[in-house]
C-alpha cells in the first residue's frame, strides 16, 4: 500500500477528468470506477468516484458536487528535460480552456494548477553567480510557459 494519495473534488467531471490525466502521462491508467447505487444521493449509475494511476502516484477523483472548487493554493509540479516535453504537456493541458498563468504556472481546462517547471531551473535561480540568477528570474517573471533556452541566456548573461 502506497501511504499517500490525492483525491481531486469534481462536479459531475471525475470520469472525464480522470481519462484526460491518464491520457497525459505514460504508465498511467483507471484502476476502478465506483457508481452510485439505488440509495443515492447521486443518479443510480452516475460516477461517483474514479480510482486512477498517473505514472505510478494513485488519485482518486470524487463527484462530490459543487460545494468546492480548486484554487492555486495547491498545484502539481511536473520537471522536464527538455522545451519539447515542456512544450508538448502545456499544449495538452491548455488546451480547450486551458488557462495560461505566470511563471510556468497553469490551470487545465477543470481547473486543477499545474507547475511545468525545467529541471534546469534551480541550476540557473540558484547557481554561483549571484548576478546571472537575477537576470534568470528577471527573466522567468516575464514569462507565461518557461523557455528553457531564454533562461539559461539570462542566466549566462
Amino acid at each position: 500500500m502506497k501511504p499517500i494519495s490525492t483525491c481531486l473534488w469534481f462536479n459531475g467531471q471525475a470520469e472525464e477528468a480522470a481519462n484526460f490525466y491518464v491520457g497525459l502521462f505514460e504508465n498511467s491508467r483507471i484502476t476502478d470506477v465506483a457508481r452510485w447505487g439505488d440509495t443515492g444521493p447521486g443518479e443510480e449509475g452516475s460516477v461517483l468516484t474514479v480510482a486512477f494511476e498517473l505514472d505510478g502516484s494513485d488519485f482518486m477523483a470524487l463527484n462530490g458536487g459543487p460545494e468546492f472548487t480548486f484554487t492555486e493554493a495547491i498545484s502539481f509540479v511536473l520537471n522536464f528535460d527538455t522545451q519539447a516535453e515542456l512544450d508538448a504537456k502545456w499544449e495538452a493541458m491548455t488546451a480547450d480552456g486551458g488557462q495560461e498563468s505566470q511563471c510556468g504556472w497553469l490551470k487545465d481546462k477543470f481547473g486543477v494548477s499545474w507547475q511545468l517547471i525545467p529541471a534546469m531551473l534551480t541550476s540557473v535561480l540558484n547557481g554561483p553567480d549571484p548576478d546571472g540568477c537575477s537576470r534568470a528570474m528577471k527573466a522567468m517573471l516575464g514569462m507565461q510557459k518557461l523557455q528553457i533556452a531564454e533562461l539559461q541566456a539570462a542566466y549566462d548573461g
